[in-house]
């Protein structure tokens, strides 16, 4: 489902400028700095676990968060890896991972859903900053599958949010098999994301077939700070 929200005068100018912004930087040249060499994907992911090793241990290492980390990514950008996760303000990505400045590429939105503009962001964080790895990484106690599964009548612009879930064929599926079950609705949420990613032509479907790029569903417990992997 594409976004269908009108948004502000000024929120559009402020888009066509990152737009212009972006543009520019794919039709440039490689920035003549060098840039950290990139993880093959198997090796980012067990970067990303092991620092949610570190997490849920409570021996984080805070890794890359001094004025000097500042002072390294100034110029540029090289992220290892885009995670596209909820808004929730229970699930910080550099946090729960244990990431510095510049590690992650991070995508939030209500029930991390995905359309134009967010795709359009991975390519970019896949295509010219080297990111080897896309996680979808859903939560459970999800607000937004909890109000798709409520029903009613949503206000405002989240019932947009209600009707792209409703959209979603994994959604209706468990509807169809478990009913009105909310941990099995995250799950088939997360993975709607990741076949939107797979699926994505022609840059990150090329990068997957050439095994430069993994898209992997991760599930995090906001009862326990754990994070898995759902395939």
């Amino acid at each position: 489902m594409k976004n269908t929200v009108s948004i502000p005068r000024i929120f559009r100018a402020g888009a066509v400028g990152l737009a212009l912004v972006l543009l520019a930087s794919c039709n440039e040249k490689a920035p003549s700095h060098p840039a950290q060499a990139a993880l093959e994907p198997s090796a980012a992911l067990a970067k990303l676990l092991a620092g949610n090793e570190r997490f849920l241990n409570e021996t984080p290492a805070h890794p890359r968060q001094t004025h000097q980390r500042i002072l390294e990514t100034e110029g540029a950008q090289h992220p290892f890896a885009v995670v596209v996760t909820c808004s929730d303000s229970r699930v910080p990505p550099e946090i729960v991972f244990d990431e510095g400045i510049g590690d992650l590429f991070v995508i939030r939105t209500a029930g991390n859903l995905l359309g134009d503009l967010e795709l359009g962001s991975i390519e970019y964080a896949v295509e010219h900053l080297g990111a080897s790895l896309v996680v979808v990484l859903g939560h459970t106690e999800c607000g937004a599958v909890k109000a798709f599964l409520e029903g009613g009548e949503a206000c405002g612009h989240i019932k947009n949010i209600v009707e792209a879930l409703a959209d979603e064929a994994e959604e209706q599926q468990v509807l169809r098999q478990k009913g009105k079950d909310l941990p099995a609705c995250i799950e088939g949420n997360i993975l709607h994301g990741v076949a939107q990613i797979r699926q994505d032509e022609p840059v990150l479907s090329e990068k997957i077939r050439a095994g430069k790029l993994a898209v992997v569903p991760m599930l995090y417990d906001v009862h326990t700070g754990k994070v898995v992997v759902l395939e």
